[in-house]
């Protein structure tokens, strides 16, 4: 893959790109571990291209996904409702109608994040559920110019639990195996050599938006890096390679299923 092609799935893994497998697998694990959740009249925000579309939409009686960008082919989802949408506002949409809503690596994203969450919690039925996944910053590499923010685990608990009731929230988090943790690693001390290059610390200083464009090529000069020194390790990364369990602070992301 060309370096200026890839530049706009730097932020969001290509899922044709070898190099973005690992991250795109984790992705699309949390997917796989909602199939179960999913009935009734579902409500995704932030769908991306809609690879998770494809898993969820056979298991709702009505999908709506909304996003700030069309899907390029709306054909790959004849029963599927699209709006294009900014957030968190979610004006025009009823209160308690969806049965779940599906919020992936988007919350991070918002500036308004408790704005968010109550417009989610106002368009959930009563029992509906949330299901909810973000990064854990305590196990971030590097500074994320498109995030707002990321969550250490308390403050991510004391979050959902302002507008959830805690005892009704299964808190849990994505974890990797042996092989996913190697990656993990490899990842790290690649990323600590270009960071030795960082004198001036622009990493945290510069203005978000003047480090987006930096951090798109040197991300993926560094995935690159990693799958052509290490391809056969990033080649056979699939969603079998992570797992959920109750988060202790060291899940690469949060999942939170949330119940009305």
């Amino acid at each position: 893959m060309a370096l200026l092609d890839s530049l706009y799935t730097a932020e969001r893994a290509n899922e044709h790109a070898v190099s973005d497998r690992p991250v795109f697998m984790r992705q699309l694990f949390a997917y796989e571990r909602a199939v179960s959740e999913i009935k009734g009249s579902v409500l995704e925000i932030g769908c991306g291209e809609g690879y998770g579309i494809k898993l969820l939409a056979p298991h709702a009686s009505k999908y709506l996904a909304l996003d700030r960008h069309i899907p390029s082919d709306l054909r790959n989802f004849d029963q599927v409702e699209f709006i294009q949408k900014e957030v968190p506002w979610l004006e025009g949409m009823e209160s308690n109608q969806f049965d779940v809503v599906i919020c992936f690596q988007l919350i991070e994203h918002i500036q308004e994040d408790t704005t968010l969450l109550s417009e989610i919690y106002r368009v959930l039925k009563p029992g509906g559920k949330l299901i909810l996944t973000t990064p854990n910053k305590e196990m971030s590499l590097t500074r994320n110019p498109y995030h707002m923010r990321e969550y250490k685990t308390e403050e991510f608990r004391n979050l959902i639990s302002h507008y959830f009731n805690p005892d009704q929230v299964y808190f849990g988090g994505v974890y990797g195996d042996e092989k996913i943790m190697d990656y993990q690693e490899k990842n790290k001390k690649s990323i600590s050599k270009w960071k030795r290059w960082d004198l001036f610390n622009l990493e945290e200083n510069l203005p978000a938006s003047w480090f987006q464009i930096p951090y798109d090529i040197l991300n993926r000069l560094n995935r690159n890096k990693i799958k052509n020194q290490h391809d056969q390790l990033v080649g056979e990364i699939s969603t079998a390679n992570y797992f959920l369990k109750e988060m202790d602070g060291k899940q690469l992301d949060y999942f939170c299923i949330a119940r009305k």
